[in-house]
């Protein structure tokens, strides 16, 4: 379903410059990442697939060859909610 969404959004954007992967399954998942990536191989997509084996860290996955430059970025849920909660007190 994500693929079919992204691919959706690349097509009423005429083409996309970055896919970033984040949170959760994003974050975690790199069988889901290729998978997504290998359903929007039409946009020009390449997989690095020892990047994408790679977790916790902010890295590029795609090869230097690839159309679109995809990303892994951990997120921190934790220090946005308590940085919001600093900022109103």
């Amino acid at each position: 379903r994500v693929a079919k969404y992204v691919g959706s959004y690349a097509a009423a954007m005429n083409g996309v410059d970055n896919i970033v992967f984040t949170a959760g399954i994003g974050e975690n998942d790199c069988e889901m990442r290729k998978a997504i990536c290998a359903y929007l191989g039409y946009l020009g997509i390449e997989i690095n697939d020892e990047a994408n084996g790679k977790r916790g860290e902010e890295i590029v996955i795609s090869t230097p060859d690839s159309k679109v430059t995809v990303l892994v970025i951990p997120t921190n849920e934790e220090l946005a909610i308590c940085r919001e909660t600093v900022a109103l007190v």
